[in-house]
């Protein structure tokens, strides 16, 4: 060993280690965005890394007609409000909602008016009436149209058969999903009287009943069983809706309000997938008394189009939950409204005056349009109206002559003028409807004549000129091509300064919010600061 070590220590070294490569040049970096805050109380969060699969029909801005040509404008009403609970997401997120997600009457619904009130639950609608100037056009009136539904009372509500039908899939399992539809539900349970009946279905992978029809004098049975819900699995929600249906039939009363509530994020990727088919399904057991309302929960699978398919269909209202305090006002500030129908198949007919009107335009409504012929025809199913729900149209006119006509005129001929008597109206509006087990509709007619109509927009209600400003900013958000004078955000801020009204719940002042939320956002896409 010593030979070993001296031989070792005799051998000459080792030579140095080469030296290192030089560093690569470095890539050039691509230009990326400055960071930016938003002031007060919001800040820009980060992407969210999971794909958004969020489905919304396809629509485009509803037409200039041409009175002279088309006189006559038909639509079912719609108090949805859906669209406005999705939009306020967005722009919690500090991002602008798809466009496609805004439709226009349902952020105009969203809100409480002080419309006339109906006297008796057999004549259930009033109506409020306003022409007025534009916000967004100097050279084009509104015309507001506002229907009251009446506010039944408890002791005139119908005992309610309902059946919870919940999606426990895989795709629930998130904070603003599945835990946020139980705590719905509790909340519904304990607004219920006694003498109502809840059921609870649940679908995943397979479907299945987990409480029995259950009177809600055993609350503490409901809650119990809403508890015990957790999420897995995919989502067969075709045979989740046959055996909600079935356990609604099996407690049928003709004589109460027997309703399927779904709650889902609308992922349906198992079993009956095709809106036609839920559709159709729907629709007869609609036919047969029992109908459907939608309640959807969270972001990344959320499929608008066909829960609002299936809502329509099934003479229900398509809601979207996202938080607990919209939960609330869904289910415990308006719950009558929610479940108790005053009014089937309510239909809005308006026949313009083309002495008084060269052009109109509906804003809003454009998944709800009927042919003429439609109005007249009790076969042709529309939408229902809740006890104490108001609903709001609004038309963008144009007189003959003005500066706000977008069509040139005719060369070899006027429009034919009406008749001496009814030369000064505007219109004349026509309201169907049935009363709930009636199979013939009922008639509500009144014209629209130069002592409804305003020279100032300041001389407006309130109530017109708040839901017209919401109409203005929905349209920013869509991009529609209407909008002229320069009016933006600020315009709207502007025009709603001072009409919160009595604002009990502070809903009017979160839209002040989510209008300046919008306007940071819309302001920073607009930056090019690389």
């Amino acid at each position: 060993m010593v030979m070993q070590e001296q031989a070792a220590l005799s051998s000459p070294p080792p030579p140095p280690p080469p030296p290192a490569p030089p560093p690569p040049p470095a890539s050039p970096q691509p230009l990326v965005r400055a960071p930016t805050t938003l002031s007060g109380n919001f800040a820009r969060p980060q992407p969210d890394p999971m794909p958004n699969r969020d489905r919304f029909e396809d629509v485009q801005a509803n037409p200039v007609n041409v009175t002279a040509e088309t006189p006559v404008s038909t639509f079912s009403i719609d108090v949805d409000t859906a669209s406005y609970a999705v939009v306020r997401n967005h722009l919690h997120d500090c991002e602008l909602p798809p466009s496609d997600a805004v439709r226009i009457e349902e952020m105009v619904n969203y809100f409480d008016y002080e419309y006339a009130l109906p006297e008796a639950a057999d004549s259930p609608f009033s109506t409020s009436i306003q022409v007025m100037p534009t916000p967004w056009n100097e050279n084009t009136q509104l015309l507001h149209i506002g229907v009251q539904g009446y506010d039944l009372i408890p002791t005139e509500r119908p005992r309610a058969n309902l059946v919870f039908l919940i999606d426990v899939s895989g795709s629930m399992n998130a904070p603003d999903k599945l835990p946020l539809a139980l705590q719905a539900m509790h909340m519904l349970v304990d607004e219920l009287d006694e003498d109502d009946t809840v059921s609870i279905v649940v679908y995943a992978g397979a479907a299945g009943a987990v409480l029995e029809p259950t009177q809600a004098r055993h609350a503490r049975q409901i809650h119990e069983a809403l508890d015990s819900l957790r999420a897995g699995g995919s989502t067969a929600g075709g045979a989740g809706l046959s055996l909600a249906y079935s356990l609604a039939e099996e407690n049928f009363d003709p004589e109460a309000v027997n309703r399927v509530m779904l709650l889902t994020d609308g992922d349906f990727n198992v079993g009956v997938t095709q809106d036609e088919r839920l559709e159709d399904f729907v629709a007869r057991k609609r036919d047969s008394g029992i109908y459907l309302s939608v309640m959807g929960f969270g972001r990344g699978n959320y499929n608008d189009q066909m829960m609002q398919t299936i809502a329509q269909a099934g003479n229900g209202v398509a809601a979207y939950i996202d938080s607990r305090q919209e939960a609330r006002r869904m289910l415990v500030e308006e719950t009558f409204g929610s479940l108790f129908t005053i009014a089937n198949d309510v239909k809005i007919q308006v026949e313009f005056n083309p002495a008084q009107v060269a052009e109109y335009r509906l804003v809003g409504y454009e998944t709800r349009l009927l042919d003429r012929a439609d109005f007249n025809n009790d076969a042709v199913d529309a939408g229902e109206v809740g006890s104490g729900h108001s609903v709001t149209a609004i038309y963008e006119i144009a007189a003959p002559g003005s500066d706000g006509a977008l069509t040139d005129p005719l060369r070899y001929g006027d429009a034919s003028p009406a008749a001496h008597d009814t030369s000064a109206e505007f219109a004349h509006l026509r309201i169907r409807y049935k009363l709930p087990g009636e199979g013939a509709s009922e008639l509500i007619e009144r014209p629209i004549t130069p002592g409804d109509a305003v020279s100032r927009l300041s001389d407006a209600s309130v109530d017109a000129r708040f839901s017209a400003q919401v109409a203005g900013f929905s349209q920013l958000l869509r991009g529609d091509p209407y909008l002229q004078n320069g009016y933006d955000y600020d315009s709207v801020l502007d025009g709603v300064d001072g009409l919160s009204g009595q604002d009990v719940y502070g809903y009017r002042s979160q839209f002040l919010e989510l209008v300046e939320i919008a306007r940071y956002v819309a302001w920073q896409d607009d930056l090019k600061v690389y």
